[in-house]
């Protein structure tokens, strides 16, 4: 039930394929989320302020994508291997939810970057203290929150009928997220576990999971007046 144990290059480490695979799909969506911004800075951002603001996230996100590539290194696993099996549902994600303004840019940065986020959250609770504190680092939200959140609550002040377009646009964001994480745990049994508390009630704890993140999410909504 429980996944091998593969030792790494590294004589002092072991690693399991749930670990790396946590790193991994973190590793393409650090580097999914660096190439977004960087685009959504360029092409949907009203003023050089946040032109420049939403540019110093993304240089962030590029960091934390080098802290994972250089862990999955030192554990003996192949960074560009332990991303390929996310690509595809990291890249269809980003596909169908690409924003078509700023306001739908900085929801999606805030709501649907940050259930993703608690989702890997959750995953790396039970594991090497080592491995948890590098997660956590990674996942830190770098005023990613207020950034996104002062702007929104704006907008809607300035025009309140930008709320209802808004908020059937983060609806869509986290219903896309949740169908997303539930196919990469589905084909990746190993990044799975680390996810479920109880092995013999896996599905369970994964149904309590979900319903955690949508009570994230819902926290998010209303922070942003949504």
């Amino acid at each position: 039930m429980f996944p091998k144990i593969y030792r790494s290059t590294l004589p002092s480490m072991t690693t399991s394929p749930g670990v790396v695979d946590l790193l991994g799909v973190l590793a393409y969506a650090e580097l999914s989320a660096y190439a977004r911004m960087t685009d959504d800075a360029a092409t949907l951002a009203p003023s050089l302020a946040d032109r420049a603001a939403l540019s110093e996230l993304a240089v962030t996100e590029y960091a934390h994508f080098r802290l994972l590539r250089d862990r999955l290194s030192e554990l003996g696993a192949d960074p560009d291997e332990a991303m390929a099996p996310f690509v595809a549902a990291l890249d269809a994600w980003h596909a169908q939810t690409r924003p078509s303004d700023w306001l739908q840019a900085l929801i999606k940065t805030y709501v649907g970057d940050g259930i993703a986020l608690d989702f890997y959250r959750e995953a790396a609770r039970h594991l090497d203290p080592s491995i948890a504190r590098l997660v956590d680092e990674v996942l830190v939200d770098e005023g990613r929150s207020q950034f996104a959140v002062e702007r929104v609550r704006a907008a809607i002040e300035a025009d309140p009928v930008e709320s209802g377009r808004l908020a059937l646009w983060a609806r869509r964001l986290v219903g896309e997220a949740l169908s997303q994480g539930q196919q990469v745990a589905s084909a990746r049994p190993e990044l799975a576990s680390l996810l479920a508390e109880s092995l013999q009630d896996g599905a369970t704890e994964l149904s309590r999971l979900f319903a955690k993140l949508t009570e994230e999410h819902n926290k998010r909504m209303s922070a942003m007046g949504l």
